[in-house]
């Protein structure tokens, strides 16, 4: 079962609140006794001094200046509730006495001997007044006081928890393929780096669920097709003597694992590969001169490109992408097709045209055949558009880069 953290933060403050207030309280009326006490005792104090100083030069023992007080030479004159709850060794002593409050002193004066100086303090007793009098006001303001920071600790509590609630509510809200957006990201507090950590990681957690995903589906969407092929030509090579074009399928299926796979695995670290200027005319130069020496002659290729193609991307992937888009282009163009690859605004434009005879490669299956999917995912790692646009007689291929900041 779940508490919430609103209600467990308003105890903790209301109870710090009302344990503050009771402290004080009691320390208020201690202070106030403990005063009321040490007034008492500072009269009980100058009329000693007054009386030993009064019986010193006059010999005899004055009358008190207060009718509070009387003087005893004997215990006996002492009043019966005193004597019971006092010794002969006491100097000093407090009784309380039913409805009567003493405070009692003894000083040994030279010629007197042992006196007793006994103060009924009950009319001084100002503090039990006060409370007989406004303690029921006391109380409830006490009370008004209590219930006010009781209210602004749940108020407090209220403003405090309310950014975590709504964060936790925007967290319950979340479910798989979705994309996280705090809106405590951007407050300047830890609860602003907890929600942009939180909603970092969800992102990046539904991102790499997505590439394995990606993944699992392109392996087996792309790698079906030429194993496949391969186990046919290695069923057929059970039954006859294997022929060349058997060995050259065989070959090219390999070959076309190979780049599958290299494309594969390059998707799924695309999220790990970093973006730069790069550019485009020199990656279009490399995937040309890996192209076999047979495969294209100076005449049936035209190229129409800058100086330089600067451009927003990734050099692995943008070489990627240009070479299988020109293996494409000679494989299914046939043996004589012509290539022309020019940029024209900021789209770079590969077309090849289509032998429609083709008895080299009827009957053949090339993997990126059917790998437009793969081609616009790798284009589309690094933010650019492709768009294919086949043909009876053609076959063209755009694609529009980001330009380099």
């Amino acid at each position: 079962m779940t508490r919430s953290i609103s209600r467990s933060l308003f105890a903790a403050l209301a109870g710090f609140t009302v344990l503050i207030c009771l402290c004080y309280t009691g320390l208020a009326v201690v202070i106030a006794y403990v005063t009321e006490d040490m007034l008492v005792e500072r009269l009980l104090t100058r009329e000693a001094a007054a009386i030993a100083s009064h019986a010193a030069h006059e010999g005899r023992l004055p009358r008190p200046s207060s009718d509070l007080i009387t003087l005893h030479t004997r215990r006996a004159t002492l009043p019966a509730a005193v004597r019971a709850k006092t010794s002969p060794s006491d100097l000093r002593a407090e009784v309380f006495a039913g409805d009567a409050h003493y405070h009692l002193m003894v000083r040994e004066l030279p010629l007197h001997g042992r006196i007793t100086i006994l103060a009924d303090v009950t009319p001084m007793l100002v503090v039990s007044k006060v409370v007989q009098d406004v303690g029921g006001v006391l109380i409830f303001v006490a009370l008004a006081l209590i219930g006010l920071a009781l209210l602004l600790a749940w108020l407090l509590a209220r403003r405090l928890v309310r950014p975590l609630q709504t964060l936790a509510l925007e967290a319950r809200g979340l479910h798989p393929g979705s994309v996280a957006s705090f809106s405590a990201r951007a407050r300047p507090d830890e609860i602003g780096e907890l929600a942009g950590r939180l909603e970092t990681s969800f992102n990046a957690l539904q991102a790499a669920l997505r590439r394995e995903h990606d993944f699992t589906r392109d392996v087996g969407h792309e790698l079906r097709t030429p194993l496949t092929v391969m186990n046919n030509t290695l069923a057929l090579a059970a039954t006859r003597p294997p022929e060349r074009s058997d060995i050259a399928q065989l070959q090219a299926g390999l070959d076309e694992l190979r780049a599958t796979i290299e494309v594969l695995f390059a998707l799924a670290r695309a999220q790990h590969i970093g973006h730069a200027s790069v550019d485009l005319r020199a990656c279009i130069e490399q995937s040309l001169l890996r192209l076999p020496g047979d495969a294209l002659t100076e005449e049936r290729l035209a190229v129409d490109l800058p100086e330089r193609l600067p451009v927003d991307g990734n050099q692995h992937l943008a070489k990627l992408l240009i070479a299988n888009c020109l293996g494409n282009a000679l494989f299914h163009g046939g043996p004589g097709c012509r290539l022309a690859i020019e940029w024209a605004g900021d789209r770079l434009t590969i077309a090849n045209t289509v032998d429609t005879v083709d008895t080299v490669n009827r009957g053949r299956v090339q993997g990126f055949a059917h790998g437009q999917n793969l081609l616009a995912r790798v284009a589309g790692a690094m933010g650019w558009n492709i768009a294919f646009h086949p043909g009876e007689a053609s076959y063209r291929v755009e694609i529009a880069p980001r330009p380099a900041s």
